[in-house]
């Protein structure tokens, strides 16, 4: 440590003038790096991502390697003198190592590794099964549920939150699903997916022949804002929507996707069913490639205008080359259609704002010409191999 001797004494400069003196002794702990320290201790002195007290070190060590005495450190960085003895010290016994913290016993663990498991285990359960009025745990609801059963004497939300963070347990989060349940689920959709692949019932599919994926979109609403819209402008933020609006009623969308052309034929209706749907068979089928082709497949799902072998029949009877081939019940993700339809919703329909059901059919229609324009078809993975893992899976 520095050592400051302080003599006094009488000066000459003025009458009854006294002056003092102070000598400092430099410190016993003469610093001396090599290349690689100070490469190290300059790059983490000049860090603007390394923790605060790791630069203030390394810049401690510096200035006492440049001659720097330890108060006068102290002054230029503001911190205490005994901090600066302390890293000057711990450097010279134990070089870079003696700049890192020695181990911290740390505060007793109040809560045992069994008592956290039962609360993570608590949080596992569904609510209702534990007779609580409860849809869905929360950490709130979990911390009191523990101490009411006596895992715990008392703990908070937030450490709740931290324990079940550990393991990426969310039960205030929740996702639907539905179980497949039609006996034939795997032939169905395999027998989609091979039609994707261009096979069918193990032979290739010709080049006259076509995969039609059809389906509805019933309920489109048109929505007429009540104040005008207004565009994104620097400095005002984003698009502004009126938040009301009239009502013009609902018009349903039908619609068929030539999977390898990626073209789409529909058309716009009052309603869905079996007439609407006929509508749209007949839209397509009496206009080439569809008219000629040796067959065209359409894939649809089990809705209520296209289901059951009925439905299969009544599309043969009216056109001899056209084959119905349904997705499982439940499986409409199966069905590439419902990917443009999806496109459909984010790019034309949110936010809407039509003055009629006339001009919504006629923007559907329009963006229908505009996808079919500069459309690919959809990079769809999903294949048989992805089909036996998901069985394997549902099974287990």
């Amino acid at each position: 440590m520095d050592r400051i001797v302080a003599t006094a004494w009488r000066g000459h400069t003025g009458p009854g003038l006294r002056h003092n003196k102070i000598m400092i002794i430099s410190s016993p702990y003469v610093i001396i790096l090599s290349a690689d320290e100070h490469h190290e201790l300059t790059v983490r002195a000049s860090s603007a991502r390394a923790a605060h007290r790791d630069v203030v070190r390394a810049t401690i060590i510096l200035a006492a390697a440049r001659g720097g005495s330890n108060t006068g450190i102290a002054a230029d960085l503001g911190v205490h003198v005994d901090t600066v003895r302390k890293w000057r010290r711990r450097f010279c016994q134990h070089r870079l190592a003696g700049l890192t913290d020695l181990p911290r016993s740390g505060r007793p663990r109040r809560f045992s590794a069994v008592q956290v498991a039962e609360v993570k285990a608590l949080a596992c359960e569904l609510p209702a099964d534990t007779g609580l009025p409860l849809a869905k745990w929360s950490c709130p609801d979990l911390a009191a549920e523990a101490t009411r059963r006596g895992i715990v004497a008392s703990v908070s939300a937030s450490t709740v939150r931290r324990w079940l963070a550990a393991d990426a347990i969310k039960p205030w989060q929740h996702r639907s699903w539905i179980f497949p349940r039609d006996p034939d689920f795997a032939v169905k959709a395999g027998r989609v997916l091979d039609l994707y692949a261009r096979f069918f019932d193990g032979d290739p599919v010709g080049p006259d022949e076509y995969v039609l994926s059809a389906d509805e979109k019933p309920g489109v609403q048109a929505r007429q804002r009540i104040h005008s819209s207004r565009p994104a402008r620097p400095g005002r933020g984003p698009l502004l929507i009126e938040s009301e609006y009239r009502r013009h009623g609902t018009l349903a969308y039908l619609a068929a996707y030539d999977v390898h052309r990626a073209q789409v034929i529909g058309h716009c209706a009052p309603t869905t069913g079996i007439e609407p749907f006929t509508a749209l068979v007949t839209k397509v089928m009496t206009r080439e490639p569809y008219a000629s082709a040796r067959r065209v497949f359409w894939i649809v799902d089990n809705g209520s205008s296209h289901r059951g072998w009925t439905a299969a029949a009544r599309l043969a009877d009216a056109f001899p080359n056209a084959v119905m081939i349904h997705t499982p019940v439940h499986a409409s993700w199966l069905n590439q259609i419902e990917i443009y339809f999806s496109v459909v919703q984010r790019k034309l329909l949110t936010p809407d704002n039509v003055a009629s059901l006339e001009q919504l059919a006629e923007q559907i229609t329009a963006f229908e010409a505009r996808y079919n324009h500069a459309a690919q078809p959809f990079d769809w993975r999903f294949n048989r191999d992805d089909l036996d893992r998901l069985i394997d899976r549902i099974a287990a």
